[in-house]
């Protein structure tokens, strides 16, 4: 690894490694999120609730349903008897209530049997309350705080954050009976009734934050939580939540846990960038100079140089002609194809035919070649003489 590629590695694992440090020593945000699930230890879950149901319910069996009331409370109905087969509360604590209109249906025949159906939420589904000839409203206040109280208790117990102005605004059913209130300035409105309904009854609630962590650990604001569990009669418990039947659908992928944790999975996020960068840098491919070879030279015109040279200089003009016109006419026979044995007047003609050369000059070069192999004396202007007539063929 070269050292430019390490000075590298060497910042970016520095800026890493501070942003981990800065990430995790900054205090954690509050997540105010109204989730009211039975898991969550923030402020709007219901972890404490979950926990301390068993002594809230004392004596009561509960059971969370990991499915919608009407797949669960249509397997418990006994069509012989008309009756189900285990009585009990259904209960649901949500900001907004998600159950359908198949389920709600469902709670509808199941309080008419003779159970209760207690549903605490600041949108309660419209069918039932519908059904039920009720109407909810919800107000802007200035006020940040909100006073609850029961009318069997003449406490007040104060809520702002995460309470909402919402309360019944029309109760048309002469049977409904006003469990409680909420006051906020002078504006006292009912935010938790009763209604009968068939041999059972109806609890609804408009204050689900009454039941987060957040005011179940604050001052005495449990105690609030305790009146409205009261009035939950004793017996089989049904605890509906859309987390619990979420639950149900969670992927069994081993990373689940690594990415539900904010700090394992920007880890687990970096690491695999590290290991993609340090792949990037060392996929470049790293080569050793290769010399450069040059080809090998033709030396056959610097060999023909030199030995014209050697019978030059041995003042052997014959041979040197000789040479030439051999070498001309092994031109002539391989590029042209033209027979060389006889240098007549056919072959003047298939010469000036395949090279356009003018007939005079291919006379003039025959001449010279014909003169020069009977005669064995020879001029250096003999020399000049046929190598200008060759060269004016080529």
């Amino acid at each position: 690894m070269s050292r430019k590629l390490i000075i590298y590695f060497v910042l970016v694992s520095l800026v890493i490694g501070l942003l981990i440090y800065v990430d995790a020593s900054r205090p954690k945000p509050i997540n105010w999120k109204p989730t009211y699930a039975a898991k969550d230890k923030i402020p709007f879950g219901l972890y404490v609730f979950d926990k301390e149901a068993p002594q809230l319910f004392k004596d009561d069996s509960i059971k969370k349903l990991r499915e919608t009331p009407y797949e669960y409370f249509d397997k418990l109905y006994n069509y012989t008897t008309k009756q189900y087969r285990s009585p009990g509360t259904f209960i649901s604590i949500d900001e907004a209530s998600d159950i359908d209109t198949e389920s709600a249906k469902e709670l509808i025949y199941f309080a008419e049997h003779g159970n209760t159906v207690f549903i605490s939420s600041k949108m309660l589904p419209k069918f039932l309350l519908d059904t039920l000839e009720v109407k909810v409203k919800g107000d802007f206040s200035l006020k940040d705080t909100l006073k609850l109280n029961l009318t069997n208790k003449g406490t007040e117990y104060n809520y702002s954050r995460g309470a909402g102005l919402i309360y019944f605004d029309s109760i048309k059913n002469k049977k409904a009976e006003i469990l409680g209130y909420q006051q906020y300035g002078k504006d006292k409105k009912p935010n938790f009734i009763k209604i009968p309904f068939g041999e059972g009854q109806f609890l609804l609630h408009t204050q689900p934050a009454v039941f987060s962590n957040y005011y179940l650990l604050r001052d005495g604001n449990f105690k609030y939580t305790e009146g409205l569990a009261s009035y939950i009669p004793k017996g089989n418990i049904y605890w509906y939540s859309p987390w619990f039947v979420k639950r149900n659908f969670e992927s069994d992928n081993s990373l689940r846990y690594i990415l539900s944790q904010p700090a394992l999975k920007w880890a687990m996020w970096l690491g695999l960038l590290a290991i993609i960068a340090f792949v990037l840098f060392n996929a470049k491919r790293r080569q050793r100079v290769i010399p450069e070879i040059h080809p090998l030279r033709n030396t056959t015109v610097d060999f023909a140089k030199t030995i014209g040279n050697l019978y030059y200089m041995e003042r052997d003009h014959h041979t040197i002609i000789e040479k030439k016109i051999i070498y001309f006419l092994e031109h002539i026979r391989t590029v042209y194809l033209i027979d060389t044995y006889k240098l007549d007047e056919d072959f003047i003609e298939k010469l000036h035919l395949k090279t356009g050369k003018p007939v005079e000059d291919i006379k003039k070069t025959v001449r010279l070649i014909q003169k020069h192999r009977h005669e064995f004396t020879s001029t250096e202007a003999d020399v000049l003489a046929i190598n200008k007539a060759i060269e004016n063929l080529r």
